[in-house]
């Protein structure tokens, strides 16, 4: 018979998840997560090979499930309201994720990818975290298209702006803590509204003369 498993890999993802969040991938040691798991350090090495491993994978977890979430969000909100409520709703995930999960949502919040990513990082990890990029990127282009029809350069600025940079702008403080309140997530949406009031720029010409 094989032999029970005395350790849980989920349970120590949560750990990771966590600590990265509290202190960042710096400065978490694998007696830490050990610590707070509450297993030998060799149960690190045993489950993830090592402790960067480790950490990528806490961090690609926590941002396959925000993206999953955020996706979620835009969905249901341009099945009902249209593109401008599901831009409102895209940079109101991060507020979403912290009533689910508060140690996910602080993660993507402080936490920036290439600080999880380094030579031990398993290459599959590593993939897969380019492949949660593009896939983002996907999601930023597509809400462009569904405002203004266009998907370049200029119009995804927008888009970034509205739910990646005024999220951590206004929501930075209370997603640390752990919780959002109402008056920031209205404050976030009004922003968001204003922003989206004015069109992007003109595209931007190529070198061929063409807009890009």
């Amino acid at each position: 018979m094989p032999r029970p498993r005395i350790h849980d890999p989920e349970r120590l993802l949560d750990v990771a998840e966590r600590l990265v969040a509290e202190r960042g991938p710096e400065e978490v040691t694998v007696r830490a997560l050990a610590l707070e798991a509450g297993v030998p350090n060799s149960t690190i090495y045993h489950s993830f090979g090592s402790l960067p491993a480790l950490v990528g994978r806490a961090w690609l977890r926590g941002a396959t499930h925000f993206l999953d979430v955020q996706e979620n969000l835009v969905d249901e909100a341009l099945a009902g309201d249209g593109p401008i409520a599901a831009v409102v709703a895209a940079a109101d995930a991060p507020a979403v994720v912290a009533g689910l999960r508060p140690d996910a949502a602080r993660l993507m919040i402080t936490v920036s990818p290439d600080r999880v990513l380094g030579p031990q990082l398993p290459a599959e990890v590593v993939e897969a975290l380019h492949a949660l990029d593009k896939r983002m990127v996907r999601l930023l282009v597509r809400l462009a298209r569904e405002l203004w029809q266009r998907g370049d350069g200029a119009a995804v600025e927008v888009i970034t702006a509205c739910v990646v940079d005024l999220p951590t702008a206004l929501l930075r403080r209370e997603l640390v803590e752990g919780r959002v309140g109402e008056g920031s997530r209205r404050r976030l949406a009004a922003a968001v509204r204003a922003v989206l009031a004015l069109p992007p720029p003109k595209r931007r010409p190529s070198r061929t003369g063409r807009s890009t």
